[in-house]
């Protein structure tokens, strides 16, 4: 019986191009899933399209010297074209500043408005004196109050990856002007995520426990453990969609308000374009809806945009939320800021026809359960070891053979021997692999199998030797050839989540008709019927020369020079400015006390955090520090710190820190103690 599926890729921001990391995190996987649901005759609406509203953009057009407008006119354009060109088989690529959905983020938000859902607070907010504007989300910088991130943005710390207001910044200051902010009151409306707070429990740590991927149900139940609190959902800006009720000049939605939103109504635009009723689609309970994701944006779907649904009363809440964790290159992380990336459009250029080996390359190598690292030189391999030499030579062999001996037509089987039942039975069992593994989201688990059954197909013909049998039993050869011919076809089906290209061109080689999922399943031993004729024989794949990998790396090479050309001019002429004067009597606030690490170990699912045992000659006391990445745990036991004591404590995680070790971070943001001559100094006493 055919299902209903709403397939959601996540909203790519247009404040510049798609690269390797998204489409490794998001978009191949979301297209694959949609791909073999279609191949099941099943109903399917795959949604994405662009994020226009967020602060992001405004910042991108004041350093560009123009509009967000012209912004996002460029970056959507670019991000369509690359995503067609690639192959993602979106059924609508929509746009949040096109007025359907302006007009869809309005309704639901006066519906909840009208409903009493929100909280109406005047509260202090940043504010920029100079720039005489309100300092929402990313117009603000300071320090994480969790991690110690000098360098987090006013509503998400990018390294410990908490979600953040702009007033729980140490330190801020407006990325604006660079100014400090003054505290300004304004009214905003926010929606009260506690009053969800069983519900969500009840929904995600009930009900989908075992079946929801353990980084997304550890995410989700760290944020419920710690308990939720009200969220604003507007913000004071001149661009995004306009609050739709009285008193709110001057406001916008919130981009997370309204960004998910986008889904809705990019649903709305193609049910209109296709005569089609979008209803279904979101509020009958029978359809499967699945959000495509990374990592850093779980809380957003996991537990605003649900509780968003939920208030709203008429719309099914997500079935699966299938998170990948993040890609880096070379050993680095990706940085749009630091060109340190693998631009899709570039790749497209310089790759012609190729989309396949990247899409291959990327699914073998998928960050589906930890971070994972894209290398030039594996992607070179995974093409010419596998592609190439496994699935290229079992089809080229095929092919040729077939129009040598055969002249195209596919030859009358004789007698199965047991090879022969064997082999065509694997092509089924095989088929239901994958379809197992694609089911529990597990992509790279998936293509494995289908390059397996290319395996197969190789290992048949090398034990049959059809090219010597020939010579001897003629007959013989035509059932070998005939149950090669139905392996071929399974690949040209099985193929297509993964290659579509391939997929396409393989069964344009071998003249095929419509073949379904549930056949490879039900009737491998009739794929291709005798007497069929199939086309001319042509390479799938073509080997990728050492000289082409060598000039991607250069590439790299040279952004990595100018990266650290520019930290080293920046580190010689940027000095951050004295700040304001305090008094003594503030400094001697500060208890500032000589300590010894006793025992450390990395927190649980953070990659950035360690939990340390401290002697602080006072007591013995637990301190949650941000510095994983520049230290491993053991090699800092021992280690004289310097420690801030009387801090107020903090949970992180759901562990209370209890103090800070002072740091100091350099200009690649690896860590190093503040560590005087304590030789002889005994823990506990003080620094003044």
């Amino acid at each position: 019986m055919s299902k209903r599926y709403t397939i959601t890729a996540a909203l790519p921001y247009t404040n510049g191009p798609i690269h390797i990391g998204h489409l490794a995190g998001v978009y191949v996987p979301a297209d694959i899933f949609a791909r073999y649901q279609r191949l099941k005759n099943n109903d399917v609406a795959f949604i994405c399209g662009s994020d226009e509203h967020g602060v992001a953009i405004s910042i991108k057009a004041k350093k560009e010297g123009t509009t967000p407008q012209a912004i996002i006119d460029k970056y959507h354009a670019i991000i369509k074209q690359s995503f067609a060109d690639f192959g993602i088989s979106f059924d609508n690529y929509s746009r949040t500043s096109a007025p359907i959905h302006h007009q869809t983020a309005s309704d639901f938000f006066k519906k909840l408005y009208e409903q009493g859902d929100f909280i109406e607070e005047i509260s202090e907010q940043l504010y920029d004196e100079e720039a005489h504007q309100f300092l929402a989300d990313r117009f603000v910088i300071g320090t994480c109050p969790k991690c110690g991130n000098p360098e987090a943005y006013g509503d998400q710390c990018e390294r410990c990856g908490s979600s953040l207001n702009a007033t729980d910044l140490i330190d801020p200051k407006s990325s604006i002007t660079g100014s400090k902010p003054t505290l300004k009151a304004t009214k905003h409306w926010f929606l009260p995520l506690n009053r969800y707070q069983e519900f969500l429990e009840k929904w995600i740590l009930e009900g989908h426990k075992s079946d929801w991927k353990p980084n997304v149900y550890g995410q989700v139940k760290s944020w419920l453990d710690d308990e939720l609190k009200p969220r604003a959902v507007t913000r004071d800006l001149d661009w995004g969609i306009p609050v739709p009720v009285e008193g709110a000049e001057g406001k916008v939605l919130y981009v997370w308000f309204d960004a998910p939103i986008g889904y809705i109504s990019s649903t709305k635009e193609w049910a209109e374009r296709e005569g089609k009723d979008w209803r279904p689609y979101w509020q009958d309970k029978n359809t499967e809806l699945v959000h495509f994701i990374g990592k850093d944006n779980i809380v957003f779907h996991c537990i605003i945009f649900p509780a968003m649904l939920k208030a709203e009363g008429s719309y099914i809440l997500p079935t699966n939320v299938p998170a990948n964790e993040f890609l880096n290159l070379e050993g680095n992380k990706l940085s749009t800021s630091k060109n340190w990336a693998v631009w899709l459009h570039e790749y497209l250029q310089d790759f012609p026809n190729q989309q396949d080996v990247l899409r291959y390359a990327l699914t073998a190598n998928a960050p589906e359960t930890k971070d994972n690292d894209f290398t030039w030189k594996d992607f070179q391999a995974r093409n010419n070891n596998e592609l190439v030499a496994i699935f290229g030579n079992f089809i080229n062999r095929v092919a040729v053979l077939t129009q040598k001996y055969y002249e195209g037509v596919i030859p009358a089987a004789g007698e199965f021997n047991d090879i022969d039942t064997e082999t065509l039975r694997q092509i089924t069992e095989l088929t239901e692999k994958i379809e197992q593994s694609l089911e529990r989201y597990r992509f790279r688990e998936a293509q494995q199998e289908l390059m397996n059954m290319a395996r197969l197909g190789n290992k048949y013909l090398a034990d049959e030797e059809p090219w010597k049998l020939i010579k001897t039993d003629p007959e013989r050869v035509k059932t070998v050839m005939y149950v090669a011919l139905q392996i071929a076809t399974a690949l040209a089906v099985a193929s297509e989540p993964f290659l579509p290209f391939t997929s396409e061109k393989l069964k344009r080689m071998l003249q095929l008709g419509a073949i379904t999922w549930e056949d490879l399943k039900t009737n491998a031993t009739e794929l291709l019927k005798a007497g069929h004729r199939i086309g001319t024989a042509e390479l799938l794949f073509e080997k990728i020369e050492d000289a082409v990998i060598e000039k991607q790396l250069q590439r790299l090479e040279n952004t990595k020079l100018a990266n650290q050309q520019e930290a080293q001019a920046n580190a010689e002429v940027t000095v951050a400015p004295q700040k304001e004067l305090i008094s003594y009597d503030d400094f001697a606030k500060m208890d500032i006390r000589i300590g010894t690490i006793l025992e450390a170990e990395k927190m649980p699912k953070a990659d950035k955090l360690l939990i340390l045992k401290v002697d602080t000659g006072i007591d013995q006391r637990t301190i949650v520090s941000g510095i994983a990445q520049s230290f491993a745990p053991e090699e800092i036991i021992g280690k004289k710190v310097t420690v801030l004591v009387n801090l107020a404590p903090r949970k992180l995680r759901g562990v209370e820190s209890q103090g800070m070790i002072l740091m100091v971070e350099n200009s690649e943001g690896k860590y190093t103690f503040i560590n005087p001559d304590t030789e002889g100094i005994a823990n506990g006493t003080e620094v003044k």
